[in-house]
């Protein structure tokens, strides 16, 4: 019953700013963490930037400085600010919130929104 929907992609020229954002729907109490990930065409899916339940952020190192990860107390909308963006950001990028289960969790993603960093 949850649903995770991106938006805010788009192109960009390169050293241009675009702000993703990301509303879950359904039960959100028992979140875990939200994040951001991408994929390139040709290359595994990566974790770009991960919020916990506590509020505490994480950004892979080639993002770090220019990304902002941010949500709302509820943990049902996620944002990523992005800054200084290069062209090797481009890739399509993916919400995912992990839930708590009684022993395990569980993950719904998003359908991703693309962004395309131009020269």
């Amino acid at each position: 019953q949850v649903r995770v929907v991106e938006s805010g992609g788009g192109l960009v020229q390169a050293g241009g700013s675009l702000r993703l954002s990301c509303v879950v729907s359904g039960s959100t109490s028992t979140i875990a963490a939200i994040g951001w990930y991408r994929q390139a065409p040709g290359k595994e899916r990566e974790l770009v930037a991960l919020i916990s339940r506590g509020g505490t952020p994480n950004y892979v190192d080639s993002v770090k400085g220019r990304f902002t990860i941010s949500r709302n107390n509820a943990l049902n909308t996620l944002f990523l600010q992005m800054n200084s963006l290069k062209v090797q950001d481009t890739a399509l990028y993916y919400c995912k919130a992990t839930k708590w289960g009684l022993d395990r969790t569980y993950d719904y993603w998003g359908q991703g929104t693309q962004v395309t960093v131009s020269s």
